[in-house]
């Protein structure tokens, strides 16, 4: 559960409030899957002792880590940008095991289901976000996977020049998480 809470605390300090409101309806909405491990074969998101993130880990360095960072993208805190970009990482992971979260491995499509998802809400994000911000959002969710992406159409010649800057933000976000380079300040567990 700690996680769970450091997650709405980053959100809460760094979203707008009219985007923490909305985070906080979906996060109750959405399948509670936040104990369950990364990566269900246990082949990936492995950290140097062997062990496993859970969702609400892996979720909370990346997190975290852009948070401290999102100046390169010259992205301000509290704003409509922001938080599209914090929903994206938030949200990246939350239908890893299925629509209700009842699969018991996780789904290599859960990028493009939530993408889906995002898309299908955008009258609801736009009561409290900008609608650029919204289709940035859902690209960076979408794509969070980068080449290995469910709607990536040819893997070979995959290059995010065609793409947002924050989905590769998001993706290399994700991709220093799995290699396990990403760090959060002691006694977070």
């Amino acid at each position: 559960m700690k996680f769970q809470e450091k997650i709405n605390e980053l959100l809460e300090k760094n979203m707008t409030q009219g985007g923490f409101k909305l985070w906080l309806g979906i996060d109750k909405m959405i399948p509670d899957i936040w104990n369950k491990p990364s990566s269900s074969s246990g082949k990936y998101h492995k950290r140097a002792d062997g062990t496993v993130h859970d969702i609400a880990e892996h979720t909370y360095e990346m997190l975290y880590a852009g948070i401290k960072i999102v100046r390169m993208l010259s992205i301000k805190l509290k704003t409509s940008r922001c938080d599209g970009l914090l929903f994206s990482i938030a949200l990246h992971d939350r239908l890893k095991y299925g629509d209700q979260g009842q699969l018991k491995h996780t789904t290599g499509q859960h990028d493009q289901m939530i993408g889906d998802l995002i898309k299908g809400n955008f009258e609801t994000f736009r009561k409290v976000m900008d609608d650029n911000d919204i289709v940035v959002m859902e690209e960076s969710a979408r794509f969070h996977s980068g080449q290995w992406s469910t709607d990536i159409k040819n893997k070979n010649n995959f290059n995010f020049h065609n793409f947002y800057p924050e989905t590769q933000f998001v993706h290399m976000l994700d991709m220093l998480s799995t290699a396990d380079v990403l760090k959060y300040p002691e006694g977070v567990k």
